[in-house]
C-alpha cells in the first residue's frame, strides 16, 4: 500500500523496500512447496503477485524507468521461483511470465533493456521441459505445460518476432532435436518491417535481394560454450592456418556454438573478399559451385565433420546447421549453400539421406515453417545438378515416395525422375 499510494517514482528506498518484500515472498513459497509438496497450493501467492503487477506498473510512458525497475524486481523473483527449483508452482509461474501485465511490459519498456531478463525466464521453462521432450515422455501436467509454453511463443512471434529473432541460439540450444514444432516456430521469426519473398516463385533470385547481404542481429552468447571449453582460440588458429582441431563430439551445446562462430567469421570473411573482388567475381551466388575463394577452411571444416562424425553427430551438425535457415539474410545464404554443397559433395548416400532427413522431419509438421527451410528445399528437389530423385532413398518403399511428393508439391516444386512427375501447388 505504501508503495502504491506515494509518488509514482520509485525510488532506491522504495525500489529496496520492494525488493525486501518479494524477497520474503520467494522464500515463504520456496519453504511452502519444499514442506507440502504434492499438497502444495500455489494460488493464494498467484494472486498476490498478479494484483502487485496490476498495483505496481502502469500504461503511462512518462514513468518507463519505473515501470522497468519494478518489472526487473518481479523478473528476478521469477528467475528464482523457475520451474527447475519450484516444480509444484510451475503453471502459476507460467500464466505470470506470460501475463498482460508483466510479459508485454517487460518487452517494450527501456529501449529493449528488459529483452535479456525475459530471454533466461524462457531458457529457464524450456531447461525444464528439455528432459521430458527429449524422451518423448509427456505426462498430463507437462502435456499441458507444453501447449501452453506453444501459446505463449506464438504471441510472441506475433507481438514480438525480434526478440525470437535475436535470442533464436539460445533458444535453439536448450530445445531438444526431437521437438521440431516449438523450433520451427521460433525459427520462423522474421523483422517485422520485412515481406518475406515467397519462396515458391519461380526463377526466384535469392542473391538478388537486398536483405541477403545484411548480417542477422544475435544477442545470444555464440562463442560463451567455446570459450569454456578453451576451443576458441584453437578455432580460430585452425581458421586461419588450417589445422585440425579436436572437439567433444557430443556436447549439443558446443556443436551449435561452433557451427554458429565458424559460420559468421565465414561470411563476415566473404563479405570482405567481396569488398575487395572486381564486379563480375564478387556475388555470392546460390549455386553449388561458389569461387574458390569463398570455399574457404570453414567449409572445408563443415565437409570434414560431416565425413568424420558417426551418425548421431552427423545428425546433430545438420541440424546446427539447419538451424541457421531463417528469414532471408546473409546467415541464411551461407548455411543454404553449405547444405546444398555438403549434398552435392557427398561421397556416402547415406549423408545425402541424413540431410534429406533433417529437412524433411522439419517440413512435414504443422506450419509455420522457416522461409530459409522452404527455399533450400526447394532448390534440393528442384535443381537436376542434386539429382535428387534419382537417389535410391526416396524410392526405398511407396509410402516414402509418397511422402516426398507430397512434400514437394507443397513446397511448390517441381521435379521430374523417371515418370514422377510432381506439379507445382500446395495442399
Amino acid at each position: 500500500m505504501v508503495l502504491k499510494y506515494s509518488s509514482v517514482e520509485i525510488t532506491p528506498n522504495k525500489g529496496s523496500i520492494l525488493s525486501k518484500i518479494i524477497s520474503v515472498t520467494v522464500r515463504t513459497i520456496q519453504k511452502d512447496a519444499e514442506e507440502k509438496k504434492a499438497s502444495f497450493n500455489p494460488r493464494p501467492y498467484f494472486r498476490l503477485f498478479i494484483n502487485w503487477l496490476y498495483d505496481l506498473t502502469t500504461t503511462d510512458g512518462h514513468h518507463d524507468g519505473s515501470n522497468f525497475q519494478v518489472l526487473t524486481a518481479f523478473a528476478n523473483a521469477f528467475h528464482l521461483l523457475q520451474p527447475l527449483r519450484v516444480p509444484a508452482w510451475s503453471f502459476a509461474w507460467l500464466e505470470l511470465v506470460s501475463h498482460r501485465s508483466f510479459m508485454p511490459k517487460l518487452l517494450m519498456s527501456n529501449s529493449q533493456k528488459g529483452w535479456p531478463f525475459f530471454q533466461r525466464l524462457l531458457v529457464a521453462l524450456f531447461k525444464f521441459m528439455e528432459p521430458y521432450l527429449r524422451n518423448a515422455e509427456l505426462p498430463e501436467a507437462v502435456d499441458l505445460l507444453y501447449k501452453g509454453t506453444m501459446r505463449v511463443l506464438l504471441v510472441l512471434l506475433h507481438d514480438f518476432p525480434e526478440f525470437i529473432c535475436d535470442y533464436h541460439f539460445s533458444f535453439c540450444d536448450v530445445i531438444p532435436s526431437s521437438c521440431i514444432q516449438m523450433r520451427n516456430v521460433i525459427l520462423s521469426a522474421f523483422p517485422r518491417n520485412m515481406r518475406l519473398p515467397d519462396p515458391s516463385t519461380p526463377n526466384l533470385k535469392i542473391d538478388l535481394l537486398a536483405e541477403i547481404s545484411i548480417a542477422p542481429r544475435i544477442m545470444s552468447d555464440v562463442d560463451g560454450t567455446l570459450k569454456s571449453k578453451q576451443l576458441k582460440t584453437e578455432f580460430d588458429e585452425y581458421l586461419k592456418n588450417e589445422a585440425a582441431v579436436a572437439g567433444t563430439r557430443y556436447n549439443v551445446p558446443l556443436i551449435n556454438s561452433l557451427v554458429l562462430y565458424v559460420g559468421i567469421q565465414a561470411v563476415q570473411q566473404l563479405q570482405q573478399n567481396k569488398a575487395n573482388a572486381s564486379a563480375s567475381v564478387q556475388q555470392i551466388k546460390h549455386t553449388p559451385t561458389m569461387d574458390s575463394f569463398q570455399i574457404e577452411t570453414a567449409t572445408e571444416m563443415f565437409t570434414n565433420l560431416i565425413t568424420s562424425f558417426d551418425t548421431e553427430g552427423r545428425y546433430l551438425l545438420l541440424n546446427a546447421i539447419a538451424n541457421q535457415l531463417r528469414y532471408p539474410n546473409s546467415h541464411t545464404h551461407y548455411y543454404s549453400f553449405i547444405i546444398l554443397h555438403l549434398f552435392a559433395e557427398a561421397t556416402q548416400e547415406i549423408i545425402q539421406e541424413q540431410i534429406t532427413r533433417v529437412l524433411l522431419e522439419r517440413l512435414i509438421v504443422n506450419r509455420p515453417h522457416p522461409w530459409g527451410l522452404l527455399i533450400t528445399s526447394i532448390e534440393l528437389i528442384k535443381n537436376p545438378r542434386y539429382n535428387f530423385w534419382n537417389r535410391s532413398f526416396t524410392h526405398s518403399a511407396p509410402e516414402i515416395e509418397k511422402l516426398f511428393e507430397s512434400v514437394a508439391r507443397s513446397c511448390g516444386a517441381k521435379a521430374v525422375d523417371e515418370g514422377i512427375s510432381v506439379q507445382d501447388g500446395s495442399h
